[in-house]
């Protein structure tokens, strides 16, 4: 019996461009919290760029744990992991709390570590929620995360800097729109290998095309050490404090939420849905992945979203493949030259390859939600308010900015809001109390059920 397609192993060389293509669409979000976090303490050029590299590394260990894994740890799916976004507020806020900013790092450090733990535990009850994310909810989750992530493709095609003068100008739109033209003609025009691997050819032609623009910066080259171990323990031992480590716990629980609704989604795509079993193992890499991350100076650790979409535009399911990406993100820890490399494609070339990569998921929710009986008042109802609920903070990043601090951790995540809208949606609407209302279709989502009372039923089969 022939192997599944995620259980592929593929040729050496079409492994390694693949697996690169991997890195390439998630690199600006694995070193973005490190240059943030960094920058709120003042580290020197040195240190920060110390810190990016060991994100780096850990990125690259939690992938193996995630792809290839071990015991009961790892979902075994084409996941790449990496820093979790959701982290930086509250890292940054901890920095803003502690007066001597040199033990900002491993107060955050210290308070990784206890939440990665902690969810490491918790992983097997977390899993059992899978029940409650039928196709109207993985659907609409699936979804969410891909109009979450457009945004930040579209800033990327604005430029790097949102102070600069040429921000948002007409040479950074240019060169993300060609970049998209070159990925789509690429993908209209090629057939086999060169058409899997056309977000990587765009992002080379792209890069090459913005070098007479001067939007190509080789200085991070030709700065970089050939060799650097990210040292455990660099900026010292880790220090437990309860605030912090309850900040970070709540993120924990989100990044999990994110990291279950991805896992689904990615089972969707690559055929091979998710179980308990599965995403328990997942969460288990997620989490022991942050809970090693601090010792070598790296943060915590989520899956990441925008390589759903590399794997649902290239039809690319290989675990293989991305474990491959992981091997490329240790070598760039181990060795800042390669990681400059990566950070030479200009920001509004990423963004044009984004649209793609990040459309793709989005696509991919769609394709769930056909499955979701819509046809249902119900869950055109939960569909609805999930997604009204989920693109708030995309619209109104504002909306929420009365509420504390910790409770905009969880608001401010699209996702999350989104995720938890649909489950408890559905439990109201296809559980609790049913009576018998959803089996009627509609032909308008804002026609009532109770209408519908009076439609006359088909006769019972004899």
């Amino acid at each position: 019996m022939a192997d599944h397609p995620v259980d592929e192993k593929l040729p050496a060389l079409k492994m390694a461009t693949t697996g690169l293509q991997h890195v390439a669409a998630m690199y600006a979000g694995v070193v973005a919290p490190p240059l943030i976090v960094g920058a709120a303490i003042g580290l020197t050029a040195t240190d920060l760029t110390f810190l990016t590299g060991a994100c780096l590394f850990t990125a690259g260990l939690a992938t193996f744990l995630q792809t290839l894994g071990i015991w009961k740890i790892g979902a075994r799916l084409p996941f790449v992991n990496g820093v979790t976004f959701a982290g930086v507020a509250p890292m940054t806020a901890i920095v803003a709390s502690t007066d001597d900013k040199s033990d900002a790092l491993p107060i955050i450090f210290g308070a990784v570590i206890v939440a990665g733990l902690l969810g490491f535990l918790a992983a097997p009850v977390f899993c059992k929620a899978i029940r409650f994310f039928p196709p109207v909810v993985t659907g609409t989750v699936i979804t969410l995360i891909g109009i979450s992530l457009l945004p930040v493709a579209f800033g990327w095609a604005q430029g790097p800097d949102p102070t600069a003068h040429d921000h948002g100008s007409a040479t950074n739109l240019g060169l993300a729109a060609v970049t998209l033209l070159i990925v789509l003609l690429l993908r209209r025009f090629t057939t086999g290998f060169v058409k899997q691997i056309a977000v990587l050819l765009g992002l080379v032609i792209g890069t090459l095309i913005a070098i007479p623009f001067g939007a190509t910066d080789f200085a991070p080259v030709a700065d970089a050490a050939v060799i650097g171990f990210p040292t455990p323990f660099r900026f010292g031992a880790p220090q437990f404090q309860l605030a912090a480590i309850i900040s970070m716990c709540v993120v924990m629980v989100v990044s999990m939420t994110e990291s279950t609704a991805d896992m689904l989604a990615l089972g969707e795509i690559v055929e091979r849905p998710a179980d308990e079993k599965t995403i328990a193992a997942g969460l288990r890499a997620d989490t022991l992945g942050s809970a090693i991350s601090p010792l070598f100076n790296g943060f915590m650790c989520s899956a990441f979203a925008q390589n759903i979409g590399l794997v649902a535009m290239t039809k690319i399911r290989s675990r293989y493949v991305v474990a491959a990406g992981g091997g490329f993100l240790v070598l760039m820890g181990l060795c800042p030259m390669a990681a400059s490399l990566i950070a030479v494609v200009p920001r509004p070339v990423l963004g044009g390859a984004g649209v793609v990569l990040f459309g793709s998921v989005a696509a991919s929710g769609i394709q769930t939600l056909v499955r979701a009986a819509l046809d249902k008042d119900n869950n055109v109802l939960i569909v609805a308010v999930s997604l009204a609920v989920g693109i708030i903070p995309i619209t109104a990043p504002e909306f929420y900015h009365a509420f504390p601090e910790t409770a905009r951790i969880v608001l401010d995540s699209g996702i999350s809001t989104g995720c938890v809208a649909a489950v408890l949606l559905n439990l109201v609407f296809n559980h609790l109390g049913r009576n018998g209302r959803d089996a009627h279709d509609v032909t308008h989502p804002m026609e009532a059920g109770e209408e519908l009372t009076d439609v006359p039923k088909a006769p019972a089969a004899s």
